[in-house]
């Protein structure tokens, strides 16, 4: 294409993209970001007008089947996301001009080489939404103008997903769930011991920046306003914080004391709970972090080394089967913090409900099966295993526990509801699992803390 470089254009390169290739976003963000812009507030449009554009996608597409007398499916992939783009500036961004909404829409079609009848469909299109706004059913809005509309629609959800939430939550439950990921999610810290949450209010707030102390993790600290990089936050070099969620604050405390002994984080990822588990480890503990994926194991060490905290985890490449090979010893406490389907994130990761399908969820199941297994086989008699996921689904959650116990007699679930700050102990239920919503105002988690007979 020989559209300019500025923010409306790389926006569409980069949902062109994402939609083509199933990718997930952040990773199209980033690779498309190493060209940075000339100014900070380019990027930051960008960033909100793609983001915004996936999280209200289904919404966005109802309006174009609506008003466009052209079918959306048979529409260029180009076209669909350059309307997308435009009706998103026209409904959500409030200092976007109309007319600049759409002029500049069709001129990105126009250096596209996109041949005259069509931008003036997308220009029609536009202005039609334009002339029309106050009569549209304003996002979300169930009653009113969006009475006769589809309610997955006007909420931007896939329709397997809300309906899935509407069987199991009521509708208030589905509304609720659906409303808090379209909401978005603040960035959420964990100050490290370092500094400690008070220390780092301070800086931050010294510094400018809105920030509040977490509801749930005492170590927790919230920036609801902050929108850049993560890197010019105060105390990043200094290793005074690491970004994690509350819920997933609360997931490593469920392993116990964490005392002398081996300790293994064997989904380790970026190092969000590894990290953690580390600060948390007392005298005589060894933590010990796998991570198979060489992108994730590289920032793994980074994140280790920024935090100070090199010296005390012990970093394998490869998977916990690789590990259990060449390695006999057996670990006290051993937290699988497995890969799932995300959907408890969507908040975080708005992609996410456009690039699952409710089949794979039995794929997702089944891995996580097979990490079990092998994470049992690593645990010694007595020691403590933590399944968890940043999913809401049962597939994934209590229905892998069942499956897991059913093969192994030696294990019994425990709540774990005692190592929890007491704002945080009205997640565990009374079944014993620890189970987190987004309409709470955290990230979506499950975990079951299983110990192992002497």
């Amino acid at each position: 294409m020989g559209i300019s470089d500025n923010a409306r254009s790389r926006a569409l390169l980069i949902l062109r993209r994402w939609e083509n290739e199933g990718v997930p976003l952040d990773l199209v963000m980033n690779e498309a970001m190493r060209q940075p812009f000339a100014e900070a507030r380019d990027l930051q449009f960008c960033r909100a007008l793609v983001y915004g554009v996936v999280c209200w996608r289904g919404y966005l597409d109802a309006l174009l089947v609506k008003l466009s007398s052209h079918p959306l499916a048979q529409m260029k992939p180009l076209t669909r996301q350059a309307l997308r783009c435009g009706l998103y500036q026209l409904l959500f961004m409030d200092r976007v001009p109309p007319s600049a909404a759409i002029n500049e829409t069709v001129q990105l079609l126009r250096d596209a080489g996109q041949p005259r009848w069509l931008t003036g469909f997308v220009n029609g299109v536009l202005r039609r939404v334009s002339r029309e706004l106050t009569t549209l059913p304003q996002p979300g809005e169930l009653n009113g103008a969006g009475a006769t509309w589809a309610r997955h629609d006007l909420l931007s959800h896939p329709r397997w997903l809300y309906e899935r939430w509407l069987n199991r939550f009521g509708e208030a439950g589905a509304l609720a769930l659906c409303r808090a990921n379209n909401a978005g999610a603040p960035l959420t810290l964990r100050a490290t011991s370092q500094a400690g949450r008070d220390d780092l209010l301070e800086k931050l707030r010294a510094a400018g920046i809105v920030a509040e102390a977490g509801r749930y993790a005492p170590a927790a600290v919230i920036l609801p306003g902050y929108r850049g990089a993560v890197a010019a936050l105060p105390g990043f070099a200094e290793g005074l914080f690491q970004v994690q969620d509350e819920a997933a604050q609360l997931v490593v405390p469920l392993l116990g004391g964490l005392g002398a002994g081996l300790w293994l984080d064997a989904c380790a990822g970026l190092g969000g709970k590894t990290t953690q588990l580390a600060a948390l480890a007392g005298p005589g503990a060894q933590v010990v972090a796998v991570e198979p994926e060489a992108r994730r194991f590289e920032l793994l060490g980074a994140n280790l080394q920024r935090l100070g905290l090199s010296g005390k985890v012990e970093t394998r490449s490869g998977t916990i089967a690789d590990l259990a090979a060449g390695d006999n010893r057996k670990f006290q406490g051993i937290l699988v913090d497995a890969p799932c389907s995300g959907l408890g994130v969507i908040r975080r990761h708005p992609d996410i409900r456009w690039n699952r399908r409710e089949v794979e969820l039995a794929r997702y199941q089944s891995g996580q099966l097979a990490l079990l297994d092998q994470a049992a086989a690593l645990l010694a008699p007595g020691g403590v295993l933590v399944y968890a996921t940043c999913s809401t689904e049962p597939e994934e959650n209590e229905q892998v526990v069942e499956l897991f116990l059913a093969d192994h007699q030696d294990f019994r679930v425990e709540g774990g509801r005692e190592f929890l700050p007491v704002a945080a102990q009205e997640f565990v239920g009374d079944d014993s699992f620890f189970r987190t919503r987004p309409d709470q105002g955290v990230d979506g988690f499950y975990a079951a803390r299983l110990k192992r007979k002497e």
